[in-house]
């Protein structure tokens, strides 16, 4: 076994030209208010990893370019197809009319776990909430399902980036298995 160097590992990518035409997985997400400018970054470096279709980026959410976000999406901001929208009803209703199905991660009395989303129809989009608060509860009252991740031990949720990386892409596993 040998260690691939960075040179023989960006070959075998695609080119930041090449990702703005690339064919996506049919997978949407939105953040809504998500504080931290780190956690963006981050969400941004996974959503290019994941070939997302498009992020939106909603309420008080930070948005590129700031160097936070660089530092941690190591120019992902580059290839990830984004929009800012202040309010994420608007991103929502936009996407349903596309038979978009709508999914909020949150811990509700009505959540399932991730990775039920077998049953799933694609197009999909999954909603990240704040940090501390979560997903608000106007915007619960029009996402089509919710979904959480088991959590086993004391805590009771994971940092809204981890939780974006095991979602999406449990969604694209899921998604591959299906095709």
């Amino acid at each position: 076994m040998k260690k691939l160097s960075n040179e023989e590992i960006s070959q075998s990518r695609i080119s930041i030209e090449k990702s703005k035409s690339v064919e996506r997985f049919p997978i949407y997400a939105i953040l809504d208010n998500v504080r931290s400018l780190y956690n963006v970054g981050s969400i941004f470096r996974t959503a290019d990893g994941a070939l997302l279709k498009k992020l939106y980026l909603t309420g008080f959410t930070p948005s590129p370019p700031r160097k936070e976000i660089f530092k941690t999406s190591l120019g992902a901001t580059e290839t990830v197809p984004w929009e800012y929208f202040e309010n994420p009803i608007d991103v929502i209703k936009t996407l349903k009319k596309e038979n978009v199905k709508i999914l909020a991660v949150e811990l509700t009395n009505k959540s399932k776990p991730n990775y039920e989303i077998l049953k799933a129809d694609f197009p999909i989009c999954v909603i990240f909430g704040n940090e501390i608060n979560g997903i608000s509860k106007y915007i619960l009252d029009e996402v089509d399902g919710a979904i959480e991740i088991p959590m086993y031990g004391f805590k009771h949720s994971l940092n809204v980036s981890v939780s974006f990386g095991i979602v999406l892409f449990d969604i694209v596993r899921i998604l591959k298995i299906k095709n």
